[in-house]
This record gives structure tokens, sequence and C-alpha cells, in this order.
């Protein structure tokens, strides 16, 4: 009888690890953010761009999301949740409020 009390305890307890735990985005997933990011930034600043110089500008914004601090930790700092919702952002702002 003492184990079957014992088990809503345990059964509690195991929820508020997997609360507390929460996915975070792969590396994979964080070179996609930068992807990303490079090209809204791109295409938002030089819509009238052609292509030599979109390239030359998503490299530019590539190397430097790659020294921010907040894309060096990207996989140990952002979630999924953000990774989701950043990579569904329609503009480069809404994309930046979500990894805020």
């Amino acid at each position: 009888m003492p184990a079957l009390r014992a088990w809503p305890l345990l059964a509690l307890a195991s929820l508020a690890t997997l609360v507390g735990c929460k996915p975070k985005a792969s590396a994979a997933q964080c070179d996609a953010l930068i992807e990303r990011y490079a090209r809204m930034i791109v295409t938002e600043r030089f819509p009238d761009a052609g292509p030599e110089r979109v390239k030359a500008e998503q490299d530019r914004e590539r190397a430097e999301a790659r020294g921010d601090d907040a894309f060096k930790n990207c996989s140990s700092e952002v979630s999924r949740t953000e990774y989701e919702c950043a990579m569904h952002a329609a503009t480069a702002d809404a994309f930046e409020k979500c990894l805020e």
C-alpha cells in the first residue's frame, strides 16, 4: 500500500523534471537560423539587389552572426520553441523578438 501512495509523488517529480528541461536547438538548426536571418536582412535592406550583391551581403551577414555571442551560444541557449518562432517569422525584427 505505501508504494501506491508514493506513485503520485514520483509522477509529479518526473513531470516537474520534464517541464524544467526544454529541448535546445541543434547545431544544424542554429546554422539554419543564421542562414534564414542573413537572407531576411539582405532582402529587407536591398530589395532590388542583383544576385552577386545578395550573395556578398549574405556572406557578410553570416560572418557577423557567427561572431555574435547570441549565435555562438545558440545550441545551449535557444529553445526549440524559440527556433520554431524565428523560422516562421515574417521579418527580421520578428525573428529577433523570437530569440529575446
